[in-house]
């Protein structure tokens, strides 16, 4: 069976703006509406998981903090940092005979940055106590995700080529003293840069969800 979706290049847009945008999209849909994968970066922010502790935001700054409806605690978004949100149909893909829920949408995302990184020539890993992706005891990328009506959104933040000073104002995810890596860490600035990044993650993710019909607006 054909199994579809539509990639979306949405550039630099405000977070509050995509977030509700994303909720729209999963209240609206219905058993036809294709799957889409968004990808966007986001001006300074840190946003707030629905189970985010307040004292997790260590010293107030001029960036905005945002309460989201997304798993996790609080992380911080900006530019240079690849977002990749993913409006999945859980519920129609298992129909169709996909061994797939929620933990297993989450361990997909986390490998298809693992293997991204491995293009470049960098060892990441997931932790099974933390989601997310690690180089070297540094994460690289943050999760959260929502399921609604049995369809997902929100997704991952792949650090790129940042100013990672924000995330000295949080304990990241929720871990004080956790230290934030990003691939420009490894890599020629040049090389790392989301768009050139961006298409492996999408085509390692497609392939690990079974999607054998890509289309990009």
């Amino acid at each position: 069976m054909t199994q579809s979706i539509i990639i979306r290049q949405l550039g630099v847009q405000d977070y509050q703006e995509i977030w509700h945008k994303m909720q729209q999209f999963t209240d609206n849909r219905d058993e036809n509406t294709q799957d889409e994968i968004w990808l966007v970066q986001h001006p300074a922010v840190f946003t707030q998981g629905s189970a985010g502790k307040p004292e997790h935001l260590l010293q107030q700054s001029a960036i905005p903090v945002v309460q989201s409806d997304r798993g996790g605690q609080i992380t911080y978004h900006g530019l240079g940092q690849q977002v990749m949100y993913v409006l999945i149909d859980i519920k129609r893909l298992k129909a169709q005979g996909k061994d797939l829920n929620v933990r297993q949408l989450v361990t997909a995302l986390e490998q298809s940055v693992v293997q991204t990184l491995a293009d470049y020539g960098i060892e990441g890993y997931p932790k099974a106590d933390a989601p997310g992706v690690y180089v070297d005891g540094k994460k690289i990328c943050s999760l959260g995700l929502r399921i609604r009506k049995g369809c997902s959104f929100h997704g991952l933040a792949l650090n790129i080529n940042m100013d990672l000073t924000p995330f000295l104002y949080i304990n990241p995810c929720g871990y004080a003293g956790l230290e934030m890596c990003q691939m420009a860490d490894f890599i020629p600035p040049e090389e790392a840069q989301p768009d050139k990044v961006s298409p492996k993650l999408v085509t390692h993710f497609t392939q690990l969800l079974g999607y054998n019909s890509v289309t990009n607006s």
